[in-house]
């Protein structure tokens, strides 16, 4: 039988993982108690199926699901641990007088526009505005080639430095830890070894279907596809980038899939840069933390 892939997320104290029709969230309450909230998948585009458009139209199903996750986690510590402060903010009451019922959805699809735009504005357009103020000459094949290079050196090391200071702030390194109780969970399943803590708990926290892997890739695409695109003003470079992130997403998704299904020599170089990035995103969890994983991947996956 062919093993079912289960993909995850990491959480505010706890996670999700992610099965091919529904997802379980595990949230560990400050009491103690593991909390379980099961989610059905909304149903597959017709796309989904289309290569290129299909790594378009999973990067924004995935985002919209780990977002509206990461909310109900953010939510629900915070009703635990401040239950008194219930005064509601001029921000909510706007919202809620703008969309009413729908108030909480406006406020995910807000967070998710917000997140998109700064992951836009960091690592795809302050590059370019950066590597603009050099001194090549633009109307040499050489110099726009130099352009290129640097914008892409940019662009890595803003990725380094972001996942560098993160990881120093300790709340990024508690979901960080929940992170890697996700993937030694999958791995251990994956290595057909029975889900006990102790099992799992001697397996690695690198995967290499991991989201950091993927994002990796499209900053590796995406200077490749501008390389080919000249060098003009900034705002036309802006614009050329902002058209073609789409592009770049789907390509790098069918990269990102043949890499991580793949056993050859080629896909482990690709999946190499997203693996040891992932030294940052991921971190060794503790017991607890891997008993909160097990639990949300057995109330997604199914033996039958």
């Amino acid at each position: 039988m062919k093993k079912a892939i289960i993909g995850g997320s990491a959480l505010i104290e706890g996670l999700m993982m992610i099965g091919p029709e529904n997802a379980a969230i595990a949230i560990r309450k400050p009491d103690g108690e593991i909390l379980i909230d099961k989610r059905e998948l909304p149903s597959k585009s017709k796309f989904a199926g289309v290569p290129v458009l299909r790594g378009i139209v999973s990067f924004v199903r995935q985002m919209v699901l780990s977002t509206k996750a990461m909310m109900f986690s953010a939510e629900f510590i915070d009703i635990e641990s401040d239950s008194e402060n219930t005064e509601s903010t001029f921000f909510d009451r706007l919202i809620d007088k703008m969309f009413g019922e729908k108030a909480k959805d406006a406020i995910i699809y807000l967070s998710l526009i917000i997140s998109l735009a700064f992951s836009i504005g960091l690592f795809i357009l302050l590059p370019n505005i950066l590597a603009g103020l050099l001194n090549f000459n633009k109307d040499t094949y050489t110099g726009v080639i130099f352009y290129n290079f640097f914008e892409g050196v940019i662009k890595v090391a803003l990725f380094f430095f972001y996942l560098a200071l993160a990881s120093k702030a300790k709340d990024i390194k508690r979901v960080w830890q929940y992170h890697g109780a996700e993937h030694k969970t999958i791995n251990c399943f994956e290595n057909d070894d029975d889900l006990t803590v102790e099992n799992v708990m001697k397996y690695s926290t690198k995967n290499s279907r991991c989201g950091t892997s993927y994002m990796f890739l499209v900053l590796v695409i995406s200077i490749l596809i501008f390389s080919f695109m000249g060098w003009y003003n900034i705002w036309i470079n802006v614009l050329l980038r902002l058209i073609f992130i789409p592009l770049v997403a789907g390509i790098s998704y069918e990269v990102f899939r043949y890499s991580s299904k793949s056993n050859s020599f080629i896909a482990k170089l690709i999946s190499m840069p997203g693996l040891l990035f992932q030294l940052f995103t991921t971190k060794e969890p503790d017991e607890k933390q891997v008993e909160v994983a097990i639990l949300a991947f057995n109330n997604v996956y199914c033996k039958s």
